[in-house]
């Protein structure tokens, strides 16, 4: 178990997806994208594996949740500087989460 002191190091954050293109470089199919966490965070970059259930069309404007706290990693010729959170569906393919109501941009979670 973690404590709930560890949990709140997590910086999970909601923002909108600006912009996101085909990632042909990337081993698995992936997106690159570039998302808006308002006026604190600004827009941060990421790639992620989320083919299967979206396309660029319908990512731009969806609100998201990531943790923007970790270390970039750099990822082919992406340097992803947050992490976008999802659950697998019944196949393993990732749902992202997003908030069911307008919120925020960068809104924490806790």
């Amino acid at each position: 178990m973690i404590s709930y002191e560890d949990f709140s190091k997590v910086d999970m954050r909601v923002g909108i997806i600006t912009r996101a293109e085909p990632f042909p470089e990337a081993r698995k199919p992936a997106f690159r994208l570039w998302i808006d966490f308002g006026p604190e965070l600004g827009e941060k970059r990421s790639s992620a594996q989320i083919t299967r259930h979206y396309t660029p069309e319908t990512l731009v404007g969806r609100h998201v949740l990531a943790v923007v706290n970790f270390p970039p990693r750099q990822i082919g010729r992406v340097l992803s500087e947050v992490l976008l959170l999802g659950v697998p569906d019944a196949e393993g393919e990732v749902v992202l989460i997003q908030p069911d109501l307008k919120v925020p941009l960068g809104g924490r979670l806790f």
